[in-house]
């Protein structure tokens, strides 16, 4: 109904505009006609004007032709005046009726307008019966089944919410079982992916050395008068030479691997130079240490060369050329660092992470081995100690603290050193285990010596069935070394678990030099 009367008031405002429109097109047409005649006045003044300057004669044609001008154009004035007349009776005409259609329809809209109120009345009416009626229903219901409505409600949420929390936990449970099916087989691809790219070697250590010799008359110079070149060597290296049948060869046996490597290096030259005596041993033992720092220095630095990691502490290179006589269940640590560096920087390209980062800590994730012997602590916590000394970034010093799950990976890099220190180790033949018990047994029988005052030295040879003891002579007098060794006795039994016996050999040695001239 609305819209009709809308439509209907519209349309009447559309007629009177238009015909206030016509009006003001009329007056404004009137006024245009008044300024024309004025304009044709002036224009007759003009010419009579110029007639009366011209002659006399024409001054009465100029008049009548005006004249004649003006009623012509009086006459067409009032021609189209009329003519427009006309037209705007004939639309006031169409208006009138026009009105006349509103007016009827304005009437049957009105009569709509009541059939719609009565109608609106009695859906009130309806309506009002129709919530009654659900009062009514809903109180029955209630009664029924001895539920509010907020309670019943109540009822329906928890069974949908226990309905939806057992279905999302099977979705999750299938989700988070897709995800670690998928997990594991992606890392399996990056891992056999990255084991085929990198072949690196390695080789399980022993704790022995084996020197060659010339003839088997050098063993006997070798060992020297009443034993004391041996003695010379073996008290100096901390190795023991053991000269056997073995046919023109002597074995040296020791867990360190430096000492080794020392004892090895003096050896050989002793039997290259052939003068063999104690003082000639003394300097050559010397030489082989200085020939073994060059050594590790440079096998610190080819490990950083290989690996393609620059920008190391020299302290750090040092570090990791010591690693090349160290030995971790048989497997040789500086290699054993290498490995995990190249696996690193491989994992770290196949899982968009920064791969020179990861290739460092790959390479100083072992860092604390080439000291545990000397410090206290886990060689992850001296690792970490010593990374931090020398400046080495967050990222790198939480993948060493993080490599063996000490702590929890908070990085992808640590994850990664993690993944690889753990291949580079299982890999088959990498270790042996029974070699690095025995080696940790050696370095705790060492250990115990080394913790008595007075105590120089200690060396564990034998394969651990001897240690020799070098005490300080002003501290130690000869009654105070039985006490010592007795001392030392107790301690390994208490401490150690060994099979056999273990000899227990104290050495206190006095020199007096001087010289000729």
């Amino acid at each position: 109904m609305l819209q009709y009367i809308i439509g209907g008031i519209g349309l009447v405002l559309v007629i009177i505009v238009g015909i206030v429109a016509f009006k003001a097109g009329i007056t404004y047409n009137r006024k245009i006609s008044e300024a024309e005649i004025g304009s044709a006045e002036e224009e007759a003044k003009r010419i009579v004007d110029e007639a009366l300057k011209t002659a006399e004669s024409k001054k009465k044609e100029a008049l009548l032709e005006a004249k004649e001008e003006i009623h012509r154009n009086r006459t067409e004035f009032d021609k189209e005046v009329k003519e427009r007349r006309s037209e705007i009776s004939k639309q006031e005409n169409r208006l009138h009726q026009k009105e006349a259609t509103l007016d009827k329809k304005t009437e049957v809209l009105e009569q709509k307008e009541e059939t719609l109120g009565q109608k609106f009345k009695d859906l009130d009416t309806e309506k009002d019966a129709l919530v009654k009626l659900q009062s009514e229903e809903r109180e029955k219901l209630e009664k029924i089944a001895g539920l509010t409505a907020e309670e019943a409600k109540e009822y329906l949420l928890k069974n949908i919410e226990s309905d939806v929390r057992h279905e999302a936990a099977i979705m999750v449970k299938d989700i988070e079982q897709q995800a670690k099916e998928d997990a594991d087989t992606k890392a399996r691809n990056i891992i056999g992916y990255v084991l085929q790219k990198c072949a690196a070697d390695h080789v399980a250590e022993t704790t022995v050395s084996v020197v060659a010799l010339p003839n088997d008359e050098m063993k006997g110079r070798i060992i020297g008068r009443e034993g004391r070149n041996i003695r010379a060597l073996e008290t100096l290296t901390g190795i023991d030479l053991i000269i056997d049948d073995t046919p023109e060869a002597v074995i040296l046996s020791g867990f360190d691997p430096i000492r080794r490597e020392v004892a090895k290096i003096t050896l050989e030259k002793l039997i290259v130079d052939g003068r063999i005596h104690p003082t000639r041993i003394e300097e050559t033992v010397e030489r082989a240490k200085k020939e073994i720092d060059h050594t590790i220095k440079q096998e610190g630095e080819q490990a950083t060369f290989d690996t393609n990691v620059h920008g190391l502490h020299p302290e750090i290179v040092k570090l990791l050329g010591k690693l090349k006589f160290r030995t971790s269940y048989g497997q040789n640590v500086l290699m054993h660092s290498v490995e995990v560096s190249y696996l690193s920087g491989l994992m770290a390209g196949e899982l968009g992470a920064d791969i020179t980062i990861a290739k460092r800590a790959g390479l100083l994730h072992d860092l604390g081995k080439a000291v545990d012997h000397e410090v206290e602590g886990s060689h992850v916590t001296i690792g970490v100690d010593i990374a931090k000394k020398y400046g080495e970034s967050f990222e790198v010093c939480h993948a060493i603290e993080a490599h063996h799950g000490d702590v929890q990976p908070q990085t992808l890099i640590a994850c990664i050193v993690q993944a690889a220190d753990a291949i580079s180790a299982a890999r088959p033949g990498a270790r042996r285990e029974n070699i690095e018990n025995y080696i940790k047994r050696l370095q705790k029988l060492e250990e115990i010596a080394d913790s008595f005052d007075g105590v120089e030295k200690s060396y564990a040879i034998q394969a651990g069935r001897e240690i020799r003891i070098v005490v300080k002579p002003e501290i130690v007098d000869d009654e105070g070394m039985v006490l010592v060794a007795r001392d030392i006795v107790k301690r390994i039994e208490s401490e150690l678990e060994y099979p056999g016996q273990i000899k227990v050999n104290v050495i206190r040695e006095t020199r007096a030099t001087d010289f000729a001239k």
